[in-house]
């Protein structure tokens, strides 16, 4: 069974050490704190950290962020992927996901249940692993591509299950996870919300694949967030969010991050876990003025009191 097998490989190695036997350091706390791990993307902080991207990985960590995002990490060249996994395990941070390219997204989908698709979806999740083990992560997205007007729904899903059994099989031994992301970009994709994404978890029944819950997504999906995160809490393993309309910083829409997050805040402790949290949406307000508004806006939505 997949999770007897992820339990026996990982014993010795705990959590992300798996990829290439890692170890972590501690770093020196930063000049601010968050009681969650919120992940900037490079390029939020071009005016504030400078065009640098080490310099701006730099400038997170010293405004207190103790994560990282890069959706674009497997199109880098290896060695910059070594370098930005070690700076950030340097400064006590955390890799985040990164897109599993080549992999399902956009190029295929692993709905039809076609050979050169699946095939396509295997051999990105073998790039995955060496990527992982490069920048120190054990998240990827994964996103099962475009719903098929031809086949039963049921088909569908039967066919996305036994590809992501395949998927998992190879990320178990090395501590990676895919996270699958229901999306709201447009209603010819296959996983659009959080219930959909739990049934296929629990069908897949492995710990390399779990649920990536953005927040936007799913207020634009399915609303009634707080509910639907209680009712999938035990296969989601990664956050992120957007506010809405607009996918910017939190506050600059309708949704209360606020309270959102002290909800999961409490949650996590209850149940012994944590998340990475990635800033996947754009600023409201451009220029240093905008990343200045976007550092307020996660010390806003972080103040909570439990």
């Amino acid at each position: 069974m997949l999770r007897r097998t992820f339990v026996k490989n990982l014993s010795a190695a705990a959590g992300v050490a798996a990829l290439g036997g890692l170890s972590r350091v501690t770093a020196a706390p930063p000049k601010n704190t968050f009681k969650l791990r919120y992940a900037p993307h490079l390029g939020m902080f071009d005016n504030l950290g400078g065009k640098d991207l080490y310099k701006q990985i730099e400038f997170m960590a010293d405004q207190g962020f103790r994560a990282l995002e890069d959706n674009g990490m497997t199109g880098r060249p290896a060695e910059e992927q070594t370098k930005m996994g070690d700076l950030l395990n340097k400064l006590g941070m955390e890799m985040g996901v990164f897109v599993l390219h080549k992999g399902g997204n956009g190029a295929n989908t692993l709905a039809a249940g076609k050979k050169e698709h699946l095939d396509i979806f295997l051999k990105g999740c073998q790039n995955a692993i060496e990527v992982a083990k490069r920048c120190r992560t054990k998240y990827t997205t994964v996103v099962p591509g475009d719903f098929q007007r031809n086949l039963p729904m049921g088909i569908q899903t039967g066919n996305v299950i036994d590809a992501l059994r395949r998927g998992a099989e190879m990320l178990e031994p090395h501590g990676l996870i895919m996270v699958l992301e229901p999306l709201s970009d447009t209603p010819d994709l296959y996983l659009r919300t959080s219930d959909q994404t739990y049934e296929i978890c629990r069908a897949v029944n492995s710990p390399s694949c779990k649920i990536l819950f953005d927040i936007y997504h799913m207020q634009k999906n399915e609303g009634h967030i707080i509910p639907h995160i209680d009712w999938a809490w035990n296969e989601i393993g990664y956050f992120q969010m957007g506010d809405n309309p607009g996918r910017n910083e939190p506050g600059s829409g309708e949704i209360n991050y606020q309270n959102i997050f002290k909800h999961i805040y409490k949650k996590m402790k209850a149940t012994n876990r944590d998340f990475i949290f990635g800033m996947e949406h754009g600023i409201s307000v451009g220029g240093a003025e905008g990343e200045k508004k976007l550092i307020e806006a996660y010390k806003w939505a972080d103040n909570f009191t439990v």
